[in-house]
């Protein structure tokens, strides 16, 4: 099963690009973020054409995230639990049916934080806080499981390739990371890093600056797995090529291979 991420930022802006690559690439399960779109404006057709169903969470001009997938889906759970006033579109999930095997995907698209200091950075850690929890009830059934997305936080200074330009970024915060490690500390493996543990990989670069010329990239989109789907991870990779290619997404692919 080879499971993909990717934030296309915008889907109707980007829909020549996603449907080449999901021609080229054939996941067999997509993650989208950052669709931009309404669920009844979704293009869903142009996926359906390729053999994908889709589930999506849509929100008018801004966030939605989406769920595509070859595999018969069940279970469609829309928003992240914890906060019922919160009505940005983050959060979709869904059971994947491959045999007599399920695995359950998430799409997630993490606040962003910035500026620190203000309402949105404490939103990004109060989110950051229900995820957690969420997390842990997923883990407790011991089912495969797969968190993909933009979680808008760079772990580590390796996952940047000029971290002190991130100093002040809220990506890069302290209480950033620190929440990012009390959730992989759950008992996740961020599959890149399993994968290539030492590699200067990145998945977005700026439009601005000439950062993809320049190869100013950040690894802020991540696949973690629960042990019982880290155990059939076979390969991960980061298909950065898409990042030239005309009116590209910022953020590239992050795709994991499990076995069956």
């Amino acid at each position: 099963m080879k499971i993909a991420t990717w934030n296309i930022n915008g889907v109707k802006a980007r829909i020549d690009t996603v449907v080449t690559w999901l021609a080229n690439a054939t996941p067999d399960v997509v993650c989208l973020q950052e669709i931009k779109s309404l669920d009844e404006g979704f293009p869903g057709s142009a996926f359906e054409d390729l053999g994908y169903t889709v589930a999506t969470h849509g929100q008018k001009g801004f966030n939605g995230v989406a769920i595509l997938s070859k595999l018969p889906i069940d279970d469609v759970r829309r928003r992240l639990p914890g906060d019922d006033g919160d009505e940005q579109a983050r959060y979709i999930e869904a059971d994947v049916v491959s045999g007599d095997s399920v695995v359950t995907v998430a799409s997630i698209y993490l606040p962003n934080g910035n500026p620190i200091g203000t309402e949105k950075f404490a939103y990004k850690l109060a989110w950051m806080q229900r995820l957690e929890a969420h997390a842990r009830d997923r883990l407790s059934h011991e089912m495969p499981l797969v968190m993909a997305g933009d979680y808008n936080v760079i772990p580590e200074p390796a996952d940047a390739r000029n971290p002190d330009a991130w100093r002040e970024d809220a990506l890069f915060q302290p209480e950033s990371r620190s929440a990012w490690r009390a959730l992989t500390a759950l008992g996740f493996t961020d599959a890149t890093r399993a994968c290539d543990p030492a590699g200067q990989v990145y998945t977005f670069w700026d439009y601005q600056a000439g950062a993809w010329n320049k190869n100013h990239g950040i690894r802020i989109d991540h696949m973690l797995l629960s042990p019982q789907a880290a155990d059939r991870l076979i390969s991960s990779g980061i298909d950065r090529d898409t990042r030239g290619w005309e009116k590209p997404s910022d953020h590239v692919p992050v795709w994991i291979e499990l076995s069956a």
